[in-house]
């Protein structure tokens, strides 16, 4: 198969899990509410990810306190996947698996939400801080692929990006933190 059959059959599956999505919507929805809920009672979102999915954290955090498609006030976001001081020492003195329960120890308040990107649901630095996030009295949205993982079962909502295959899985993820992103832009106008 040439170059343009590999394209054609990659799309192909893009086409199929997108086709799929309206499956998450009543999820998405929630995850838009309880975004919006969060910054009209004046909390932030912080998010967690690790490799792409820590890309899409900070990807969503920069649509959020930048903007999205409209002008409008900055909104409060955290990509907890920047600080390589934090990362590093974190990682060094305790374990990777902590590295995001510590910021969220240190910077979560009770009425934030806590953005957790997973695509297999199973990463244990991901769960970790799910888990310290829930101790300090945030919600959490999990993002996930089809199986869902770990993840699903200890976030208080989980989108599924309707696929098994990773690219795709991230390629949904950007697409669902977009549709998010534009509803809460116009919710917050």
């Amino acid at each position: 198969m040439g170059c343009r059959g590999q394209l054609e059959k990659y799309c192909s599956r893009v086409e199929d899990a997108v086709s799929r999505l309206p499956e998450q919507f009543d999820h998405i929805e929630r995850a838009i509410h309880m975004v919006s809920d969060c910054f009209q009672e004046a909390g932030k979102i912080l998010l967690i990810g690790n490799g792409g999915s820590a890309a899409d954290a900070q990807h969503l955090a920069a649509e959020l306190v930048g903007r999205f498609m409209a002008e409008r006030k900055a909104l409060p976001a955290i990509a907890l996947t920047t600080d390589t001081s934090i990362l590093t020492a974190v990682a060094n003195d305790y374990s990777f698996d902590r590295v995001f329960a510590r910021q969220i120890e240190a910077l979560g308040r009770a009425g934030d939400v806590l953005i957790a990107i997973s695509t297999s649901g199973n990463s244990r630095n991901i769960i970790e801080g799910v888990l310290a996030a829930k101790n300090v009295g945030l919600k959490v949205i999990g993002m996930t692929g089809s199986a869902g993982g770990r993840l699903a079962e200890v976030a208080d909502l989980c989108i599924s990006a309707p696929t098994d295959e990773t690219s795709h899985i991230q390629e949904l993820h950007i697409m669902i933190g977009h549709m998010i992103c534009a509803q809460v832009e116009e919710l917050s106008q």
